[in-house]
């Protein structure tokens, strides 16, 4: 989708991206042939598959914004802003575009993943918190230790990617409901030495908690996905 903008061919799904596509897929066709036999007569099963095509969507787009930023990012050179050339600087915007896109829609995705789950699991997660995010249902999975073949994987590639998640939920809040996330940073440093040239912010770092972030949505929509096949075969 966004491969052409360095004159690269359209990305073939491959390793865990890959794998993860197909296993959605797959349950698409599960529910499919449910749907066929006459086994949906209250519509969930329809229901589930315009969320699951939803969060294919999501995920493509993901990888789409994470793998521009990255490849922006590469481009860029100058220390600070002021020191970049016009074209440097068009590079940078479209890196900060990109990053700001993947970062807010790698949540997005977790909270669409989290009704999914919520209601395939039956977890009525909305009793406890109406407005529940994708950690609310995954705390409430393990407090009624429910199905613990998923909710203790889940649970490791959470906590394993603590650290960068929480670096870009608070970019995400920043963004959302106080200001840039780039002028955030020059308003920093500004505070430290006013009067100074102003750095650019660590974009390598930034970069790498992307990618984690990336490899955070696509192992749970793995793991969601490879029970969720199992699941459906048994009902």
């Amino acid at each position: 989708m966004l491969r052409f903008l360095f004159d690269e061919p359209e990305r073939e799904p491959e390793g865990r991206l890959g794998e993860t596509m197909q296993l959605m897929n797959q349950f698409v066709a599960h529910l499919h042939e449910k749907i066929e036999a006459g086994k949906d007569a209250d519509h969930k099963l329809r229901t589930y598959e315009v969320w699951t095509k939803g969060l294919f969507a999501s995920l493509n787009e993901i990888e789409q914004s994470c793998y521009a930023a990255r490849r922006f990012k590469e481009q860029i050179k100058a220390p600070s802003v002021s020191q970049m050339s016009e074209e440097e600087k068009l590079v940078y915007q479209r890196y900060v575009y990109f990053d700001k896109n993947a970062f807010i829609r790698i949540f997005a995705l977790l909270d669409k993943l989290s009704i999914l789950l919520n209601d395939m699991l039956d977890m009525k997660t909305e009793r406890i918190k109406p407005h529940f995010s994708y950690f609310t249902v995954l705390r409430n999975m393990r407090d009624k230790k429910a199905h613990p073949d998923l909710t203790w994987k889940l649970n490791d590639i959470k906590e394993s990617l603590k650290e960068p998640m929480g670096r870009l939920r608070k970019r995400r809040n920043t963004e959302i409901h106080y200001m840039n996330t780039e002028m955030q940073d020059d308003l920093a440093q500004s505070h430290k030495m006013y009067g100074q040239e102003v750095q650019l912010e660590n974009i390598e770092a930034q970069s790498e908690d992307l990618q984690h972030g990336l490899q955070m949505v696509t192992g749970s929509l793995r793991l969601t996905f490879d029970y969720a096949c199992k699941l459906i075969r048994t009902r």
